[in-house]
């Protein structure tokens, strides 16, 4: 085989494994203070999903790391200790060490604008005055970027808002997430967008 030619197909291939990795990132604050509240789902449906695929955590730098294969895909999951204020710092290490395509990335987090347990993806926009966002933005200099944002409503009064994300879910809220979480699960591991559009479908349904 000519050198280059061999070059060239190991360029490829090294290519074509990086299209096959995503980086999916669970925003939260770390500490025990914060474990049930409504500021962690991105760490409560990560470890959902971690289990889903009996992957385990490690702490690695800037964040709890897991890694699984599934359907040709290589996924890496990311619960950032850099508190939710300062995700981007985390979130950019990852994505140069691990060369993640800023398409391949995701980005798990609340949504107080969007019902309770409602689903819904966006592949780029503001941060809608979410700390973490605004930090991921600003550290990779672009909006263009996956949000997976998981609706924990409004029902706070005005100046309330960091009170509300930051209190926990309330016993009515905790018995939705058991059906609503594994929703989330399979909406994340689909590469089938008619799948995903269903898996928000069956969750405004739920919700009805």
């Amino acid at each position: 085989m000519n050198i280059l030619k061999f070059f060239f197909n190991k360029q490829l291939e090294t290519k074509q494994e990086v299209m096959k990795k995503f980086l999916i990132v669970g925003l939260g604050n770390i500490g025990d203070t914060y474990v049930n509240t409504r500021h962690n789902i991105g760490f409560q449906v990560l470890d959902a999903l971690a289990k889903d695929q009996d992957a385990s955590f490690e702490t690695e730098k800037l964040g709890d790391i897991t890694r699984f294969r599934y359907k040709g895909r290589v996924f890496i999951l990311l619960k950032p200790s850099t508190y939710m204020n300062l995700s981007g710092k985390s979130v950019k290490y990852w994505v140069n060490q691990e060369k993640i395509p800023l398409e391949n990335l995701c980005i798990v987090t609340d949504d107080v604008h969007i019902d309770f347990g409602s689903i819904r993806i966006k592949i780029k926009g503001s941060a809608g005055g979410h700390n973490g966002l605004k930090d991921i933005q600003e550290k990779l200099n672009t909006q263009q970027y996956n949000r997976f944002r998981f609706g924990v409503g409004g029902n706070y009064a005005r100046g309330r808002q960091a009170d509300f994300v930051l209190g926990s879910w309330t016993k009515e809220e905790e018995s939705q997430l058991i059906e609503r979480i594994p929703i989330a699960v399979k909406a994340i591991l689909s590469d089938n967008p008619e799948l995903m559009e269903k898996l928000e479908k069956q969750i405004k349904e739920i919700i009805n």
